[in-house]
């Protein structure tokens, strides 16, 4: 990841020396004409890298109400091949999608989806809270705590995945410009909705997999994107954030059975992107 970061910064320096042209016939140099954004339009598509703070997750249904304390968890990339280029696989990978609307020269509306992998580590031992009716489960708490390594007591995933629904508003500035390439970093905020298929299997239960709405999250951003031949677009973005979700559904069926969690995200993202009516100032 640091390599990652050099790298960008490393870009970034190289292409500020090339900020201005010089006319052939004069020998002055020219001050380049900057790219209008009003009115058009970009869609973007990228992969991510996400970090995830520990949480308290808290279970309630039927017999049992309890809580796990400081539970850790990592993201789950899928390993680089052909799947990250595959139209047909795009959703196994962890993925951003960004379609945004530029209402000024420097302001854009964006709607985006920010497909993360959360999976809770199995080898820990964490602090428990609560009760659970059943003996069989309820024995395996000793001492307050419970070793979630051998994945009898519980599975908990958001996989397919920690989706997250979100309308970011993005200022956008310019650092450098040239005839054929324009260099221009944002930043905003965004919120929206959380959209997870979470793979959750409590007590030997069946696994609970599927779509649901469970709560919200919010963001902050910011990005260097290199626009050239007019059209294209290359995006570097860091972005941090909250996600709340008291909802998440650990049972197939409608009963009351749900778990709740809160925590801080990270991510770091890159991609390609296609701007539309895009030209230059004349």
């Amino acid at each position: 990841m640091k390599k990652f970061f050099a790298l960008a910064v490393l870009f970034l320096g190289t292409s500020l020396g090339f900020a201005q042209s010089l006319d052939s016939n004069t020998g002055i140099v020219e001050k380049p004409t900057p790219l209008t954004k009003k009115g058009q339009m970009f869609v973007f598509f990228g992969w991510n890298r996400a970090a995830f703070s520990n949480s308290d997750i808290r279970f309630s249904g039927n017999g049992y109400n309890f809580q796990l304390n400081n539970v850790s968890a990592q993201d789950r990339p899928t390993k680089f091949g052909i799947v990250y280029f595959n139209p047909g696989w795009f959703t196994v990978v962890q993925y951003n999608f960004r379609a945004g609307y530029f209402i000024k020269d420097n302001l854009a509306i964006v709607l985006g989806i920010d497909h993360m992998k959360y999976v809770m580590d199995q080898n820990q031992t964490v602090n428990f809270s609560g009760h659970i009716s059943d003996p069989k489960y309820a024995g395996m708490v000793q001492n307050g705590q419970v070793n979630l390594q051998d994945e009898q007591f519980l599975t908990f995933e958001h996989t397919d995945g920690l989706n997250y629904e979100n309308l970011g508003i993005e200022k956008y500035q310019k650092i450098s410009t040239s005839k054929n390439w324009d260099i221009v970093w944002s930043y905003g905020v965004g919120a929206g909705f959380m959209f997870p298929k979470s793979n959750v299997k409590l007590f030997g239960n069946e696994r609970s997999d599927r779509f649901h709405v469970a709560g919200i999250g919010t963001d902050a951003r910011a990005s260097i994107n290199l626009v050239f031949a007019k059209h294209w677009m290359l995006r570097l973005e860091g972005k941090a954030g909250y996600i709340n979700m008291w909802d998440i559904k650990t049972t197939l069926n409608n009963k009351p059975d749900k778990a709740q969690q809160d925590f801080v995200f990270g991510q770091v993202l890159a991609g390609i992107g296609y701007t539309f009516n895009t030209k230059k100032n004349k």
